[in-house]
């Protein structure tokens, strides 16, 4: 009996695995530590490398975060001012007739303050938390 020839099985191609997204520190530019374990990636060829920073929520205490100015992992030094709630307040204490220093109490209650955080590292100004 004879081979029939007419269906030849198909041709597969082999595609390699995409590589892993680079660390943080081969991101930002760091050195990567080279030891017997550790496997040497070489550097991607495309020029137009994207990095990608997610925005880390700030909220009335400091927060833990890596400073976006000096890559740093910091915990975020705070500030505390009157914000618009403090003076509004004040504003309507004077119109109700308390303005015999009534008025500043709220400006003395952390309720009524903004929080402004900052690098300790770098005193880069990171952001502010509004009341």
């Amino acid at each position: 009996m004879s081979k029939s020839t007419g269906n030849a099985p198909p041709q597969f191609t082999y595609v390699p695995p995409q590589s892993a997204p680079p660390s943080y520190q081969e991101a930002v530019g760091g050195v990567k530590p080279v030891g017997p374990y550790t496997p040497v990636v070489a550097p991607a060829t495309s020029t137009n490398a994207t990095i990608v920073t997610t925005v880390v929520p700030i909220s009335r205490t400091s927060t833990h975060m890596i400073c976006p100015s000096c890559h740093a992992e910091i915990e975020t030094t705070t500030r505390t001012e009157p914000g618009m709630i403090a003076y509004l307040s004040g504003f309507v204490i004077a119109l109700l007739g308390c303005w015999l220093g009534c008025c500043l109490i709220p400006c003395c209650i952390d309720d009524c303050m903004d929080v402004h955080h900052t690098c300790p590292n770098c005193r880069t100004y990171l952001g502010r938390y509004r009341r």
